[in-house]
């Protein structure tokens, strides 16, 4: 079968070393959107932090998707809401206690803020507010409302401190939780039905195709979960090797086009 949908993560993937779109990027997105096959961004990040990207690509109106917050939420670019799977008031006092006792950063994101109980706020709290273009918020846990949903949780530390910390999770966080390393210094903690995979085969259901119609572009542990569902998995040049070994296709770096590449060779040849 042909393909239909293509999803590419952003950071490391989509995006080159300097988090831009390259020239080759922007025009293989619009080639393939020329031939009616769907672009969907998957990625860490709301739909705030990925809107300038989606302009740049032309991908606008109900008709096309966005995959946010490692697969918390699938929406229209336009913000429509097609799934959404958060977290509970009990799930943040529980994870912000745990941050606590192992001594790392800790914050959590609604659809349109960060919030941190941590007064410290880590200078990677503060990266990520840059990164997706939200505000951060300080409150304490007895300031945060029992009913604002949670889209993610993340432990956000340097990368030894973070390295340290992830030994120490109780197994039944795990049993609870979707936990991904998403960057060195970032660990996520999701709804446990909540990955990339499975926010990508839920969209293509709800467009009625196939996962042998679906390409994923990927190169982090994130991106695992999606790889493993489409068909024509791709994994970059520079991803990790749990990437490589899962994907059927292994194209060129973020730094030399890959994403451009993967496109005109597996998508569109």
């Amino acid at each position: 079968m042909s393909v239909k949908l293509i999803a590419i993560d952003m950071d490391g993937t989509l995006l080159n070393e300097h988090s831009e779109l390259n020239p080759a990027t922007i025009q293989a997105v619009h080639d393939a959107h020329a031939q009616g096959v769907k672009v969907v961004i998957c990625t860490g990040r709301p739909l705030s932090g990925v809107t300038p990207f989606l302009e740049q690509l032309g991908l606008s109106g109900d008709d096309n998707y966005v995959i946010t917050f490692n697969g918390s939420m699938a929406q229209t670019v336009t913000g429509k809401i097609i799934t959404s799977l958060t977290l509970s008031h009990e799930d943040y006092i529980d994870i912000e206690a745990l941050s606590r006792k192992l001594n790392v950063h800790c914050h959590v994101e609604s659809e349109d803020h960060i919030y941190t109980a941590n007064r410290d706020i880590s200078p990677y709290t503060v990266g990520e507010s840059s990164l997706v273009n939200m505000q951060i918020r300080y409150r304490t846990p007895e300031e945060m409302r029992p009913d604002l949903p949670i889209v993610k949780a993340m432990v956000v530390d340097d990368p030894t401190l973070l390295e340290a910390a992830i030994k120490k999770i109780p197994a039944d966080f795990y049993d609870r939780y979707h936990i991904v390393r998403s960057a060195p210094y970032f660990l996520e903690i999701l709804n446990n039905k909540a990955s990339k995979g499975n926010a990508l085969k839920m969209l293509a259901e709800y467009l009625h195709y196939s996962a042998d119609e679906v390409m994923a572009i990927g190169d982090q542990g994130n991106d695992l979960s999606m790889l493993k569902y489409a068909t024509n998995s791709v994994a970059m040049g520079n991803a990790i090797p749990e990437a490589k070994q899962i994907a059927k296709y292994e194209t060129k770096t973020n730094v030399e086009d890959g994403v451009a590449h993967a496109i005109h060779t597996w998508a569109l040849a």
